[in-house]
């Protein structure tokens, strides 16, 4: 991976955008796709793609990978001046306290931390109880409800953890925030550039898409899918990486470091079995390390796209990442390297008679 893709893979994991409210994001994916993109195609809810042209109109192969993060949205402003919030996406409480956050106001962008109720004044029998982040709130400074009005929050002020990007372990592992799921919008972003940049020959045509709202109910897929009218769709995601303590392999069966995930079953996508039989041919054809997984308790923007219309195969290849939905994750760049590469090789393959026969009785 060379230096810029790697720094659009910083900019991108810092930028600014939780759900709805990904401008900042897509606009930094446009501007980066302008030399690669034969057309920019968007919807009317902020989700956009990128057209690379192949040998054929169809069938159309869509590629998603969603640009929201988890976040909050500011709910009150207190006498006091501290800032009550809402979620945008999944959060456990357990995470979040004493966690740096950055707000955004119409004034710019200010810091905050959350909060709560300092243990050394609880009884002992509420210190064993898990603080729900209903008892939360975002200190920024302010010592009144007039002095945080003067930075310009307000109810409705998007919020989102302020988390470096960095690379350890000798730079093979990258540490930051919102790889849920902005490494999959940068693994459709870096493969279509090289499609491009090496004039790697594809019988379709490929639409890369940048959805938003994927954390709160899967919106962005739904509308960009009635755009697109695909007829085979790639859904990049992260999965739960399971080499973390306490973690048994039927939970959650993938390793960081040991190639990209094919999910085989969530609760919103069961895939299209021929469609997945293949990503398994290519992977080992292309001796491209491919673990095989599932996730009962979630769902992807598959889950929208698979039903669209009168329906379109799909399935969703994962990068294992460990601690989603939390301020810091940490992933492996030779799998997201695997999956950029298998993701070409698919493209290369997907030709009108084999989208066809995935469909065929």
């Amino acid at each position: 991976m060379d230096e810029k893709a790697l720094d659009l893979m910083r900019g991108m994991m810092e930028a600014f955008g939780p759900s709805g409210f990904e401008r900042e994001v897509s606009a930094m994916a446009k501007s980066y796709m302008g030399p690669y993109a034969d057309e920019v195609v968007a919807d009317k809810l902020g989700s956009v793609t990128f057209v690379a042209r192949g040998s054929q109109d169809r069938p159309r192969v869509l590629i998603t990978g969603h640009v929201d993060e988890v976040g909050f949205i500011i709910s009150s402003v207190t006498d006091e001046g501290f800032l009550t919030f809402n979620p945008l996406g999944g959060w456990w409480s357990q995470v979040l306290l004493g966690q740096r956050v950055v707000i955004r106001t119409n004034k710019g962008d200010i810091s905050g931390v959350i909060a709560a109720k300092p243990p050394h004044i609880l009884p002992p029998e509420e210190r064993k109880k898990l603080v729900e982040l209903k008892q939360m709130f975002i200190d920024i400074g302010a010592t009144s409800r007039e002095e945080a009005e003067g930075t310009g929050v307000k109810i409705g002020d998007p919020v989102v953890p302020w988390s470096p990007f960095s690379l350890v372990m000798g730079g093979g592992v990258a540490m930051g925030k919102a790889f849920d799921d902005r490494i999959g919008a940068f693994i459709l972003m870096e493969a279509i550039r090289r499609i491009k940049e090496g004039v790697i020959a594809h019988p379709n045509t490929v639409y890369g898409a940048a959805t938003v709202q994927e954390e709160v109910g899967l919106r962005g897929a739904q509308t960009i899918a009635h755009v697109v009218d695909p007829d085979v769709a790639l859904v990049l995601e992260v999965d739960i990486a399971g080499d973390v303590p306490g973690i048994k392999p039927h939970e959650a069966p993938t390793r960081m470091g040991k190639g990209p995930a094919l999910l085989t079953f969530d609760r919103s996508m069961i895939p299209n079995q021929p469609l997945k039989e293949l990503v398994i041919e290519v992977a080992r054809g292309a001796q491209i390390p491919l673990q095989l997984s599932q996730m009962y308790g979630g769902g992807t923007d598959a889950g929208r796209i698979h039903m669209s219309r009168a329906g379109c195969p799909t399935v969703v290849i994962s990068v294992p990442t460990r601690h989603i939905h939390s301020h810091v994750g940490l992933l492996s760049l030779k799998d997201v390297e695997n999956a950029v590469r298998l993701v070409i090789e698919l493209i290369k393959r997907l030709d009108a008679e084999t989208v066809e026969g995935f469909t065929a009785l």
